[in-house]
């Protein structure tokens, strides 16, 4: 018999490891089938020529001599024609024009075709270039979705263990509560807290209340556990699994305050605050290109997406990075938006602020302002981009106060940093939503004007949950 915690490992994640491998593959086959073209081949230029000589000089009389004995120089021609082209674009340089009149007879029609010829080749490079470069962005998005299952499979493989006196124990009092146990898991995360899923039914008539059961996992382990938010509240005949989720040391509350360009009532800054697995929290901000609705709608599909893969428990920089992907990929125009985030692990106090073309962060302390600024692109703009990331250790009462360009922007070039660390240092507001509407109050009121473009502030304050404490029996 186990008398204490043993590591255990799954048969499911060598599997899941072949499925990563299978990817990379796929990934490394993407990028090596055709390159991106850079010159028309020889087999195109010939295309040229011939399109020429058919269309044009079959009809001529002198075609058998130019195409013949001075064929040479009929090539030389066409040669000087698609340099000039390539350089001048349509509207080709005197001199060109001025050989080519002297040369051939249909000079016009001669032209004519060739630059047609010239603008269907280069058409063709440019869509196998479209194509090389979405098979591209495919394959940074399955080599990047392969590291992320690959990071995952070894996190969920350390993270399982067995228990046999714990499991035991809580069997024992689950079933004093009159519940079966079908199945335990243990679980323990990098930080060392627990996650443990019970499956249950009721062996009695009277149902049995889900807060039950994580109370009595709380007892047996000696650790307070809760409920992930969207749990159900009886357990009845059917076997249902509990999870219990052990409870994080801090809390956060936010607060926001915006204005469109122009007082506009549709800004093209979107925000969303979303709860993670293992115990996080995002505070996520976008800045669509430009404003009004166009701006709104890009930053909407970007903050919509986040929301989407972070709550399925894709890593930050790995969703941002998906995101831009299925942004660039396949778009005749650009249309970037920034995305400005800030992480908070409820269980540390720790945030990750992770930002990609994002305007400054300002961390507010008891006694200092400290502002985090980035030199990364926005999202949308290229395949692959960097993202700047930082961490900082937070206490009890700190903020973080993200802002968009707008806000700053607003603020005299070269002070804007400095005069809004200023505006916050010298507020002592402890409530989120009053922090957010005073910064925005006083940079209005700092330049007298209409916003000339969209602006949002959110602040984000962290403080300690003394109420989960549990003394240990």
């Amino acid at each position: 018999m186990n008398e204490g915690p043993v590591l255990h490992g799954s048969p499911y994640v060598e599997q899941i490891e072949k499925y990563a491998h299978s990817l990379k593959q796929l990934s490394r086959t993407f990028l090596g089938l055709e390159e991106k073209k850079k010159a028309f081949s020889n087999e195109e230029i010939e295309e040229m020529f011939t399109r020429v000589r058919e269309k044009v000089c079959g009809k001529c009389e002198k075609c058998g001599w130019c195409w013949g004995e001075n064929f040479v120089h009929t090539y030389q021609m066409g040669y000087e024609l698609l340099s000039a082209v390539d350089q001048y674009g349509n509207e080709l340089n005197t001199e060109v024009k001025r050989k080519l009149m002297q040369r051939c007879i249909m000079a016009p029609r001669f032209l004519r075709e060739m630059l047609a010829g010239f603008h269907d080749a280069r058409q063709n490079i440019i869509w196998v270039n479209r194509i090389a470069r979405s098979r591209e962005s495919c394959a940074i998005q399955m080599d990047t979705f392969a590291d992320m299952i690959e990071n995952t499979t070894r996190e969920l493989e350390n993270s399982i263990f067995t228990d046999e006196r714990l499991e035991k124990r809580i069997t024992t009092v689950l079933k004093k509560k009159g519940l079966r146990v079908l199945y335990t898991y243990f679980f323990m995360n990098g930080e060392g807290k627990y996650e443990i899923h019970v499956t249950v039914r009721s062996i009695r008539k009277q149902k049995v209340t889900v807060k039950e059961v994580v109370s009595a996992v709380s007892e047996c382990v000696g650790r307070k556990f809760i409920l992930p938010g969207d749990s159900a509240r009886m357990i009845g005949s059917e076997y249902m699994t509990v999870v219990c989720v052990e409870g994080p040391s801090f809390y956060i509350m936010h607060g926001t305050a915006r204005i469109g360009k122009d007082c506009d009532r549709i800004s093209g800054d979107n925000f969303a605050l979303m709860e993670m697995p293992g115990g996080k929290y995002a505070v996520a901000l976008s800045d669509g290109m430009g404003s009004g609705e166009t701006a709104c709608r890009e930053s909407t599909l970007v903050i919509e997406l986040l929301e989407e893969l972070l709550s399925a428990g894709f890593p930050e920089k790995t969703a941002i990075q998906m995101i831009n992907t299925t942004l660039v990929i396949g778009r005749e125009e650009i249309h970037y938006s920034t995305v400005d985030m800030t992480v908070f692990d409820l269980y540390s106090g720790e945030c990750e602020v992770i930002k990609a073309g994002a305007s400054s962060t300002f961390i507010k302390k008891k006694d200092s302002v400290e502002h985090l600024s980035s030199t990364s692109l926005p999202i949308g703009v290229m395949n692959h981009i960097e993202i700047d990331s930082v961490k900082r250790q937070l206490e009890d009462g700190d903020f973080v106060i993200m802002v968009t360009d707008g806000v700053l922007d607003a603020l005299p070039v070269g002070e804007q940093d400095i005069l809004l660390e200023t505006i916050i240092q010298g507020s002592e507001i402890a409530n989120p939503k009053e922090m957010a509407h005073h910064v925005l109050e006083q940079v209005l009121a700092w330049t007298g004007k209409e916003p000339a473009d969209d602006m949002t502030v959110m602040a984000v304050g962290i403080w300690r949950d003394n109420s989960l404490h549990l003394e240990m029996n």
